[in-house]
């Protein structure tokens, strides 16, 4: 790059020096020559071209606004920059209104690089822009005589889209003649258009190729044209775009047919791709057409579908009801009636549709156009509700044989602690305590009867983990088919859980009822625990990362495998993969709310052909299963002389339960209804302690007698008993105020310990 070319007009040389270093350290390479008369300074500007001129405004012969104005006369184009000690705000902004391009005060140098830089840079721009419009004054008398002879409209821009030149056309369409050069071309461009188009002109300038562009322009009288426009470029002689030619059409009334056609076919295919349900054409048997809601019913893109025979997508069974529906449906003049009919997705899954069309002519021939909707949902809760209201009924009668059954349970438990320590050998007591455990596992059944057949369970308490699952093999022994094998593996010093031992028993038997039906011939099916220790692992079962000791349940077969594409699927509600009443696709969703509820969470492995595994894991409770056996129970605690109402339909529950209360210190008075319970406590109201009512009784039930007591003294205490133990029972006897509530049959250690909190309450 040449050295740039500076007049300095300074008669110190001291600040000449220190000029020219400042602009040589800035990296400016220059070269000075130095003037201190108004003589010397215009034969300077006379024998030579510079770049730019610095000029003190004070000096001994010579001022700095005289000198500008020679420089103005003599090299108009030259940027001019006072360089002064001394200069007034009045003296500079009159200078720069005379064409100076800035000033510097000897003491700020350091803005005078800048200044530097900027005027020279409008300078060079002020010389392009001049040099460009010396250019196209001469050829725009040719480009004027040429295009105004045309129809085409012409409009010339430059590269910064500033209008150079519109043809007669143009300015005729644009309703204004008058138009001149040097306006924004995009002005009149249509808002919605014009960044779009602005876009469009960029990338033709920085290309340097023509580009097709369709746009709106807004007219004079405030109506809207389409034009259809090809540009092209004019380059300089360095090769850079200098000028954009837009030879454009008006394409008007064309677009306003193609709008018109267009917004036909949109108003069509909008209400087509859009709808709700599925849409078809079939000609002779194949299918012409499918809207995006027919693809995603079964499972497809539409082009799949296009062209593969109707009847592909009909299970077997029903492509005779579907070949005769065609041939109706082509032979009738009005659709038919909708009709059921059972389809195959791509993936194979079956789904039931309600299929609507009639006859329609499509390219001379007859076809059927209709629409099709997936009813599946529709039929599983159909499915759902037959069997809410079987549940209900099964609930219903097994609320009633539980009553009965914990009536015939109790009694047994009872006698057979009040007997034990009056047998005299061991063996007597041990076939004393086997029958009492059998009673007891015989009301443990009721209670799960009830949990499955009306959702009732119980609340968390310590469980062990090894126990739950003896419970559950010795089921599957009993009931699985004897080719599947059963193996189990728990370590010593395994943690117990808190749970409900309910759910917990329905996770592992819903675990271990899919691993039966996963070896049909037969394999091995593997139930291990074990402690592990979690460091913030997340799960999308949990809001927040688990750690700590957890207890892992294992689930394990040798059977048939998962496929990986479904393994995201199997905890969906309704998703099965079992034929049509062979499961309903609620066992794995149980499992999982189940397991999510108890704040764990589910891992699964699986291949196919060689079976899977489930990990249940669930946090740990304190302790081990070896310390929850060691310890003993503590023995009942008796009474102390008080006096309880006992009120019971069963006879042998009432005359049983009033010697076990006697055994304990307690002494009884005893009623076979509620009626007989109120007489009672009104003659002897101010002794009875506590009453013990059943809540299901005849003349006058439970709730009836707890009111009625509550009427002849508010501050009785009641403990309530049920052999259902249902939600709505307990939650009529919490709004009545009772003390506690005991599900049939009870242990005596239950009952007693109940009755000495109660009676210790205030």
């Amino acid at each position: 790059m040449s050295p740039l070319r500076i007049l300095h007009l300074e008669d110190n040389p001291t600040d000449g020096e220190l000029i020219r270093s400042v602009l040589e350290a800035a990296g400016l390479a220059c070269t000075f020559e130095r003037v201190e008369t108004a003589a010397d300074f215009q034969a300077a500007l006379e024998r030579k071209r510079f770049d730019l001129i610095l000029s003190d405004f004070t000096l001994p012969s010579f001022d700095g606004m005289s000198a500008l104005k020679v420089a103005r006369q003599k090299s108009p184009g030259i940027p001019f920059i006072f360089v002064s000690g001394t200069i007034g705000e009045e003296v500079a902004v009159d200078s720069l209104k005379h064409g100076a391009s800035d000033y510097v005060l000897k003491d700020r140098l350091s803005r005078l690089v800048a200044s530097v830089q900027r005027a020279l840079r409008e300078a060079q721009e002020r010389a392009e822009r001049q040099r460009i419009r010396e250019e196209l004054r001469h050829r725009n008398e040719l480009f004027r005589q040429i295009s105004d002879s045309v129809d085409d409209l012409i409009v010339v821009l430059d590269s910064g889209g500033r209008r150079l030149y519109s043809s007669r056309s143009y300015l005729r369409l644009l309703g204004d003649p008058d138009a001149s050069a040097a306006t924004d071309f995009f002005a009149e461009i249509h808002p919605a258009d014009r960044e779009r188009l602005e876009h469009v002109f960029r990338k033709t300038v920085a290309e340097g190729s023509g580009l097709r562009a369709e746009y709106r322009i807004l007219i004079k009288d405030g109506s809207i044209r389409y034009i259809e426009s090809q540009s092209s470029v004019v380059r300089a002689a360095e090769g850079r775009v200098q000028n954009v030619v837009i030879v454009a059409r008006d394409v008007t009334d064309r677009k306003a047919a193609e709008q018109a056609l267009v917004a036909a076919e949109t108003k069509f295919r909008t209400l087509v791709e859009q709808s709700i349900v599925g849409i078809y054409i079939v000609q002779e048997g194949e299918l012409l057409y499918v809207n995006p809601k027919m693809g995603e019913m079964f499972g497809a893109a539409g082009e799949e579908m296009i062209s593969r025979p109707w009847l592909d997508f009909v299970v077997e069974e029903d492509r005779v009801l579907a070949q005769e529906n065609i041939r109706q449906r082509l032979e009738a003049a009005a659709p038919g009636a909708p009709f059921p009919l059972r389809m195959r997705r791509l993936d194979g899954k079956v789904i039931h549709a309600e299929v609507h069309g009639g006859r329609t002519e499509y390219n001379g021939r007859p076809a059927i156009i209709g629409t099709l909707l997936d009813i599946t949902e529709k039929k599983q809760i159909e499915a759902q509700l037959l069997r809410a209201q079987r549940l209900e009924n099964i609930g219903v009668l097994a609320g009633g044989i539980a009553h009965d059954l914990n009536n015939v349970l109790g009694p047994i438990l009872v006698v057979g602690y009040l007997l034990r320590d009056k047998l005299p050998s061991d063996e007597d007591r041990r076939m004393l305590d086997t029958a009492a455990a059998s009673a007891q596992r015989g009301a443990e059944m009721v209670k799960q009867i009830l949990s499955f057949a009306r959702g009732v369970s119980g609340g968390p308490v310590l469980l062990q983990v090894k126990h739950l699952v003896n419970e559950i093999v010795r089921l599957a022994r009993e009931t699985f088919p004897r080719s599947i094998h059963i193996n189990t593996r728990f370590p010593d010093g395994l943690r117990p859980i808190t749970g409900d031992a309910t759910q917990i028993h329905q996770v592992l038997l819903n675990l271990c009822v899919n691993a039966r039906d996963a070896m049909p011939e037969g394999g091995t099916l593997s139930l291990e625990a074990d402690n592990t220790v979690l460091e913030g692992v997340k799960s999308s079962m949990q809001d927040q990362p688990l750690s700590g000791p957890h207890v892992v349940l294992c689930v394990s077969d040798t059977g048939t495998g998962i496929p990986a594409g479904l393994l995201d699927k199997i905890f969906e509600p309704f998703f099965t993969t079992k034929e049509a009443g062979k499961g309903t696709g609620l066992g794995l969703s149980t499992v999982m709310s189940i397991v999510k509820s108890h704040g764990g969470f589910l891992e699964v492995f699986s291949q196919l052909g060689r079976g899977t595994t489930f990990k249940v894991f669930l946090p740990a409770a304190a302790g081990t299963e070896t310390e929850l056996a060691r310890r003993k129970p503590a023995t009942p605690p008796a009474g102390q002389g008080e006096l309880v109402l006992l009120v019971e339909d069963e006879l042998a529950i009432l005359e049983i339960t009033k010697e076990l209360l006697e055994s304990f210190n307690y002494r009884v008075l005893t009623a076979a209804d509620g009626a007989e319970a109120v007489t009672l406590y009104r003659q002897r109201k101010g002794e009875v302690n506590v009453v013990v009512t059943d809540l299901m009784m005849p003349i006058m039930d439970g709730p009836a007698l707890i009111r009625a007591l509550r009427q002849l003294d508010p501050h009785v205490k009641v403990v309530a008993v049920s052999g259902l133990g249902s939600q709505a029972q307990l939650a009529e006897s919490s709004n009545l105020n009772v003390q506690a509530f005991l599900n049939k049959p009870y242990t005596t250690e239950l009952l007693m310990t109940t009755l000495r909190q109660v009676l210790k309450a205030p």
